[in-house]
Parts: structure tokens; sequence; C-alpha cells
């Protein structure tokens, strides 16, 4: 596997861990004003940074909401802690993983306890409150950028409001678990809650934190919290011409550690042709099931029975973009 270099240094975030929420590392501020509750999320996921270099960045510039409530949060701050650059995809989580456990019978459970469902515990109050999420991922392997959309026709639409990424994959999830985007309200279809997750590029790339910046930037104008002349200059980018919907059919789901790709993927390869070897697993081959057949995020770095090792998707829907910035 591809060893990449890590690009971007990692901010010291200690100076956030107090704050008036009561919760360590998220941070909330009332306008006093009618308006929604957003939040800009970091750190689902410990070696994930460029989320973190971003909400670091705007608690510093210490952006206050205009409208409504705006939450700055860094989630699995436990796993972040324990970065080693000599080992950097072990950070992902502590225990098990951030982005798997956001079930209300789970988390109501007091019989199933790991750093990640305590954390998650803590978080809930205020997550129950947010109206509009954007959650700051990325990607194991060097690839375009994304947005996870979800399962529902309003995750789409959010998406498209958005404008960037090019790529709206709209899924079911994982069978490990719900992610935070999924939960509660914001996979509710009844509910106007809304999230977005969004993979910004590899872990560790520069390129990354751009389009972390980029995507922040826009969610917080879209849902109305601040104004342009709130944020950063130069955190905008040309939005892309055109923009894909994607949905994924299924995922491919390790049984053992024998799962090997057929060639070193880094995800959204379409493949023209049905039945066409992606894989093995257990000896056996894995076949596309249809044709122009595209992987979403392919990787083994977390390899190990019940990991999602690449999702299959089909394009539903391309967009192209008439006008705006």
């Amino acid at each position: 596997m591809t060893a990449y270099p890590i690009e971007v240094d990692f901010p010291d975030i200690s100076a956030h861990e107090q704050s008036a929420s009561g919760i360590a590392y998220v941070h909330t501020f009332d306008s006093g004003l009618p308006g929604p509750h957003v939040m800009i999320n970091a750190l689902t996921h410990g070696n994930e940074v460029c989320g973190a270099i971003v909400v670091d960045e705007l608690l510093r510039l210490g952006l206050r909401p205009r409208r409504g409530r705006l939450t700055l949060g860094f989630a699995n701050v436990g796993a972040y802690l324990r970065f080693d650059p000599a080992n950097p995809d072990a950070a992902r989580f502590v225990d098990q993983d951030f982005n798997r456990v956001w079930t209300a019978a789970v988390l109501d459970d007091p019989s199933r306890t790991s750093s990640e469902l305590a954390r998650a515990r803590e978080m809930r109050p205020v997550i129950d409150t947010v109206d509009a999420l954007l959650d700051l991922h990325s990607m194991h392997e060097k690839s375009k950028p994304l947005i996870v959309a979800g399962p529902l026709r309003k995750g789409i639409d959010l998406a498209v409001r958005l404008g960037t990424p090019a790529t709206v994959i709209c899924d079911e999830g994982h069978p490990e678990g719900r992610r935070m985007r999924d939960y509660e309200g914001f996979g509710d279809n009844a509910s106007p809650k809304n999230a977005l997750l969004i993979e910004c590029g590899q872990h560790w790339e520069k390129g990354a934190v751009a389009v972390a910046r980029d995507t922040t930037a826009r969610f917080l104008l879209l849902a109305g919290v601040v104004d342009e002349t709130d944020l950063p200059a130069g955190w905008m980018a040309a939005l892309p011409p055109l923009q894909h919907i994607v949905r994924v059919t299924e995922p491919v789901v390790a049984t053992s550690m024998d799962f090997r790709f057929a060639a070193p993927y880094t995800g959204l390869e379409i493949f023209p042709e049905a039945g066409a070897v992606i894989g093995w697993s257990n000896g056996e081959p894995v076949r596309t099931p249809y044709d122009d057949c595209m992987l979403v995020m392919p990787s083994l770095r977390q390899l190990r029975p019940g990991v999602t090792v690449v999702r299959l998707g089909k394009v539903e829907e391309t967009l192209t973009r008439t006008s705006g910035r």
C-alpha cells in the first residue's frame, strides 16, 4: 500500500478543551437571533486532520454567528491525541469507529462501552439540537473529493445547493453501524434536519485542507448564519461545472483477512462492462454486478472481517452548473 507523505501540520487543539457548553472541545455560540443551529464537526476519525485545521482556524478567528447558533467541534479527540506519524492509520479510532455508533438504541444501551461510545454520549445533547451538520472527513487513498449525502433526496438536494465537490454519493451507510450524518433527524425524511459528510481528499495532503475550507465557508453561507465578510478571504474556490449524483447499490464487505484488489484502486474508477473482476475474497473473484460500475472509496488499510472495503455505485444523474462561483 502507498505510504502517503504528511504534508500538513497537526494543530495543537488543547486551547479549545474548555468550553461554555460544558462539553470538552465542543463550542456553541448563540447569536440571540432566529436562525438554524449549524455545526461544523471535525475529527470524527482521529487521523483526518483537515477538519481539525479548519475548526481550529475558525475558533482562533473568533467566528460568531450573526443569526441562529453555531457549534464548532472536535469529536474523537482521544484518537487524535494518539496520532503517531510512524503509524498514522492507527489513530483512526481508539476502540471502535466513532462513525458507526450513531444509533439511538446503541447510545442508550449501558452494557455497550468504548472510548468512542463515551464520547458520542457526551456530545449527543448538542447533536440532538443541530439542524444542519457538516461533518469534515478525509480518505485513506489519494482520490478526488466527494460529498456523502446519505440515502434521502433531502441530502442530495442540499449537496446540489452546496455545489461542491463534484461527486455526490448517495448511500445507506455501512453494515458496521450508523454514521453521525444519518443519526436521528438527519436520516429521517420527515425531519427538516439535514447533514452532509465531505470526504475532502487524502488524509494528509494540503489539497484536503483547501477543500475543507471551501465547503465549510459555503455551508455556513448557505445556512445563513454568517456573512461572507465574516470568513477568511480566499477560502472559497471555483465551483465545478458538473456534479455527478452516484447511487451506491451495495457494499463489498470483507469476511476475513483474505481480501485483495485486482489493481491499486483509489476511487471513482468506472468499469464499462458487468462481470469485471475487481478483486478476490477468500480466493473467489469479486465482480462488478452491472455496466458502468463505479468504485467508491476502495481501501484495505482498515481490513478486518466485517469492514466495508469498497462500495459499488452507478451514476444516476449529471447536473450542469449554469451560473455562480
